[in-house]
């Protein structure tokens, strides 16, 4: 598999352009087509509301949905131009979420932001990531609203826990794994036995896997039962200088990590680094 086809997200956010630029470098990269999608949306008013005000209010939402929407493509048309991809811009009307998974369906890759509760251009991309992650059927990279990514895939810190998510975040993820320098796959306080086991050398098993594929993988592994998988995977990502995090994405229910916390959740509002995602 090779990756062909990248779909990225466009919005009015403060981090979009950063986004693009990771988007169209990954693209450059791979040799890949990348499309923005910037969905138009227009916030749902009841009928009985809309007699009083008067259709000027529908009309002033689409002149707003219009300007943002050129806004957007000039954004992503001087990332692309700059980058040296084929590149298209799709900016179709409809719900949100809705929308992004459609057309994640028909993408290798799709490359989405961390949620940014303080930008209020996001307010209605709260739940934009997970929903694609979990629908779409797609790897999803999801890059941090803070900081620049100019280099995704240099050096790759593979998060192992012998899960069938992670083995599709794995498979998904080969394209960018055979292109990296070195890819290192950790185990947090892993188990020897049963289905989600690991054997005798946690992560042996995969990196050995993953170089008959021509990567260069290094099994790794941590015990510490007082900390918590997503802080430890930060943290060696830092310690290694990582760039991508590959991981799969809840592995218990998504509703069940809201309450009681778990890595996906924990990675998802506190990465640091792009993070490319399977579920």
């Amino acid at each position: 598999m090779s990756l062909k086809d990248i779909l990225v997200h466009v919005d009015s956010s403060h981090h979009c352009k950063a986004r693009l630029d990771a988007a169209a470098a990954l693209a450059a990269r791979h040799g890949a087509r990348l499309t923005g999608l910037f969905v138009r949306t227009t916030p749902h008013v009841p009928q009985f509301v809309m007699s009083q005000l008067g259709p000027e209010v529908t009309q002033a939402q689409r002149r707003f949905a219009d300007e943002a929407a050129t806004k957007a493509r000039a954004l992503f048309d001087e990332a692309t131009v700059r980058a040296g991809v084929a590149a298209e811009f799709r900016a179709p009307e409809g719900e949100l979420l809705d929308t992004l998974v459609l057309h994640a369906r028909y993408s290798d890759l799709i490359v989405a932001g961390q949620y940014d509760r303080r930008d209020d251009n996001m307010a209605d991309e709260r739940e934009a990531a997970d929903h694609v992650i979990l629908d779409s059927g797609r790897p999803v990279m999801v890059v941090p609203y803070a900081g620049h990514f100019p280099v995704i895939g240099e050096t790759v810190m593979v998060a192992w826990n012998a899960s069938r998510e992670a083995t599709r975040a794995v498979n998904d993820a080969l394209p960018l794994l055979r292109q990296a320098r070195i890819v290192h796959v950790l185990a947090v306080n892993p188990r020897h036995n049963g289905v989600n086991g690991h054997g005798d050398i946690p992560g042996a098993d995969i990196a050995s896997h993953l170089a008959r594929h021509g990567v260069n993988a290094v099994a790794e592994h941590v015990v510490a039962r007082d900390v918590d998988a997503g802080n430890m995977l930060l943290s060696r990502a830092t310690d290694e200088g990582a760039d991508l995090i590959v991981m799969g994405a809840y592995g218990r229910s998504r509703l069940r990590e809201l309450v009681l916390g778990g890595a996906t959740w924990h990675i998802l509002n506190h990465m640091t680094v792009p993070v490319m995602m399977g579920h």
